[in-house]
């Protein structure tokens, strides 16, 4: 009976080992399968997101170019040409007089002037209010 269990019991033994073996094999496999799966993962992922920044550049380009088409449609009509001309050059119709006024409004006309060039007599040379304010700007 002794031999019975000892035998019993050394294929308890027997067959519990091969079970670590095999789950030690298959875990082993298992990590090389994801070793080799993990780099194309990584590279399906970085291009996905490549992918979704230049299409959302792309989007924004179209979006630039119909801007760019309207200025161009609105360039071709000589209207349009003329009234920038006017506003943005100064030009003039032959037979027209142009007045330009400098200066400003109300309280934009105080901050012009700087606190130093206040402070000097009225008589005071050029030079003396131009070091006076390359002195004060050079304080703040």
């Amino acid at each position: 009976m002794r031999a019975r269990r000892r035998q019993y019991k050394s294929r308890r033994r027997s067959s519990s080992r091969p079970r670590n073996g095999r789950a030690l094999i298959l875990s082993g496999i298992l990590f090389i399968f994801a070793l080799t799966l993990a780099p194309p993962i990584k590279h399906y992922f970085t291009q996905k997101a490549q992918i979704n920044s230049l299409r959302s550049q792309l989007a924004s380009d179209r979006a630039a170019l119909e801007s760019a088409r309207k200025d161009l449609e609105l360039w071709k009509d000589p209207s349009y040409v003329k009234s920038q001309a006017r506003e943005r050059l100064h030009f003039v119709l032959p037979g027209e007089r142009q007045y330009i006024v400098t200066g400003v409004e109300g309280d934009q006309a105080n901050t012009n002037q700087t606190k130093v060039a206040d402070q000097l007599p009225e008589g005071a040379p050029w030079y003396g209010r131009l070091i006076a304010s390359i002195t004060e700007s050079g304080l703040k």
